[in-house]
C-alpha cells in the first residue's frame, strides 16, 4: 500500500508539472499565432489513452506515464517530422516567426516551472507555516556519521558555529558543510569548546562514503512498534517503553542503542528499559543481523509525548509569505546547483536516481504539505534541468536561437536534426542509467 500511495503522489505531481510546463510553451505559441498540432500528457507511441481535437490542436493522454510534449508546427522536436520540414515554411509555423518570438515560446515552459515552484512555496508558508528545531534546542547534541567521526566529532557534540556563523538548525549546518564547503567548526563537548577543521575535499569524501547524512539530532529512544517474530516480540519489551541500556552500557538514544546491539549478534542481551516511571530489565535475543525488530518513535510522536525538544513554528501572513516563498525557491535552486558538483565522480554518479528514487521522497501516507513541498522542489529542478544547453531540451533550442539572433542567420536544418537526435540519445541514456541505479539498489539493497 505504501508503494501505491507514493506512486500515486509521484504521478499526480509529475502530471501537474508537465501539464503546466507544456502550457508554458502552448500559450505563447498561440499568442504569436503559431499552430500547435498536439498537446499531450505522457507519451503516446502507436496509440493514446484519450484524445480530442479542439481547433488545430489534438489534446490527449499517452500510455507511457512520464513526461509530455507539445508538437509545434515547423519545429525540429522529438517527433523528428522531416516531411513537414522539407516543405516550404507556412506563415503559422514556428520557423516562420521572428527569433524573439521563438525564444519566448521556448523559455515559456522553464519560466512556468520556476514561477510555479515559488508560488507553491508561498502557498505552503501561508497555509501551514514553517516548523524547525533551532540548533540551540538540540540539547542532547547530534549523532555524527563515520566520516565526521573520523575528523574528530563525537556523538553528543553540539554545534556552536560553522565558519564563524551560528547555524539556525542542524540542517543549515550540514548544508553549509556539504554545499558551501564550510570547514571550520566550533562545537560544545560536555561544556568544553572544541575546534575542528575539516580537510579540503571533505564534502566529496562524505559523498564517496555513501552516507545519507552527516549528522542528525539525538532524541530519546522510545519503542514505536515491535515486529512479530523478532526478539523484542518474545521478550518483556512493549510499545512505548524507553530504552536505557544494554548489558549495563547506557544507550538512551537510537544510534547508541543500535551500535551497542550490533556487538551482540546472534546472542542474548540484557536490556534496561523504563515503563510508566519504573525501570526494569528484559532478556532479548539479538538476530544474526544485530536486530531485535523494535523500532523507535518518530519525532512527531515524541513531541506528542512531551519527550522531544521545543520546535519553533513560524506563521506567515499572505504578504510575508511572498518574499519568504521566493527566497525558498531561490535557496532550493542554489542548493541543487551546488550539489551537481558531486555528480562528476563515480560515487556521485551512483547516487543518481530515477522515478523510484523520486517516488521514495514522498510521504508513505497522503500528506498534502509534504506532497506540495515535493512538487515545488521538483518544479524548480525541472526548470533548471530543462534550461541546460543540451540538444532536445529547451535550453538546447535556446542556444541555437541565441546563435541565430547574434549572427543573423539560422543554423542549417541538418545541424538541428542531428543535434536533436544526439540530445534524445543522451536523455534516453540518462533515464535508463538513473532507473537502472534504482533497480540495482532495490535488488542488492
Amino acid at each position: 500500500m505504501e508503494i501505491l500511495i507514493k506512486g500515486a503522489q509521484l504521478i499526480l505531481s509529475l502530471s501537474i508539472l508537465v501539464t503546466l510546463h507544456e502550457l508554458g510553451h502552448y500559450l505563447p505559441a498561440r499568442w504569436f499565432k503559431t499552430r500547435v498540432e498536439k498537446f499531450y500528457l505522457f507519451f503516446d507511441p502507436w496509440f493514446s489513452l484519450v484524445k480530442k481535437k479542439i481547433g488545430d490542436t489534438e489534446f490527449g493522454i499517452g500510455w507511457i506515464p512520464f513526461g509530455g510534449y507539445v508538437k509545434i508546427s515547423g519545429m525540429v522536436d522529438e517527433s523528428m517530422d522531416k516531411a513537414q520540414m522539407a516543405k516550404p515554411a507556412e506563415p503559422w509555423e514556428f520557423r516562420s516567426k521572428p527569433a524573439w518570438q521563438r525564444l519566448i515560446i521556448m523559455v515559456g515552459g522553464v519560466t512556468v516551472n520556476l514561477l510555479l515552484g515559488m508560488l507553491i512555496y508561498i502557498g505552503i508558508l501561508w497555509v501551514w507555516g514553517r516548523d524547525y528545531l533551532p540548533n540551540e534546542n538540540a540539547i542532547y547534541g547530534v549523532h555524527v556519521s563515520k566520516t565526521l567521526e573520523a575528523q574528530g566529532m563525537r556523538d553528543g557534540d553540539r554545534i556552536i558555529s560553522v565558519n564563524g556563523k551560528a547555524p539556525k538548525s542542524i540542517g543549515e549546518a550540514q548544508a553549509a558543510i556539504m554545499l558551501d564547503d564550510a570547514r571550520d567548526l566550533v562545537i560544545d563537548r560536555n561544556g568544553e569548546e572544541v575546534r575542528i577543521t575539516l580537510p579540503t575535499g571533505f564534502s566529496q569524501m562524505a559523498v564517496d562514503s555513501g552516507e545519507k547524512a552527516l549528522m542528525w539530532v539525538r532524541v530519546p529512544f522510545f519503542i514505536d512498534s515491535i515486529i512479530p517474530g523478532g526478539g523484542a516480540s518474545r521478550s518483556a519489551l512493549r510499545e512505548g517503553d524507553r530504552m536505557l541500556s544494554i548489558e549495563g552500557v547506557p544507550t538512551p538514544f537510537d544510534r547508541d542503542f543500535r551500535k551497542e546491539l550490533i556487538k551482540r549478534k546472534d546472542d542474548y542481551a540484557v536490556i534496561g528499559y523504563e515503563r510508566d516511571g519504573r525501570q526494569d530489565l528484559a532478556v532479548v535475543h539479538v538476530s544474526a543481523k544485530g536486530e531485535i525488530k523494535a523500532y523507535p518513535m518518530s519525532y512527531d510522536s515524541l513531541v506528542a509525548l512531551g519527550h522531544a525538544f521545543n520546535t519553533v513554528h513560524e506563521d506567515f501572513s499572505f504578504v510575508r509569505s511572498i518574499p519568504a516563498g521566493i527566497s525558498s525557491g531561490i535557496e532550493t535552486l542554489g542548493g541543487y546547483v551546488s550539489s551537481l558538483k558531486f555528480l562528476f565522480s563515480k560515487s556521485g554518479a551512483e547516487q543518481i536516481g530515477g522515478f523510484g528514487a523520486i517516488g521514495g521522497l514522498f510521504s508513505p501516507t497522503w500528506d498534502w504539505q509534504v506532497f506540495w513541498s515535493m512538487t515545488a522542489f521538483l518544479s524548480i529542478i525541472l526548470a533548471f534541468m530543462n534550461i541546460l544547453p543540451i540538444p532536445a531540451l529547451d535550453g538546447g533550442h535556446v542556444v541555437f536561437l541565441l546563435y541565430e539572433m547574434a549572427t543573423g542567420r539560422p543554423p542549417h536544418q541538418r545541424v538541428l536534426e542531428v543535434a536533436q537526435m544526439i540530445g534524445m540519445v543522451l536523455l534516453l541514456g540518462l533515464i535508463l542509467f538513473a532507473n537502472g541505479n534504482d533497480l540495482f539498489k532495490a535488488i542488492f539493497n
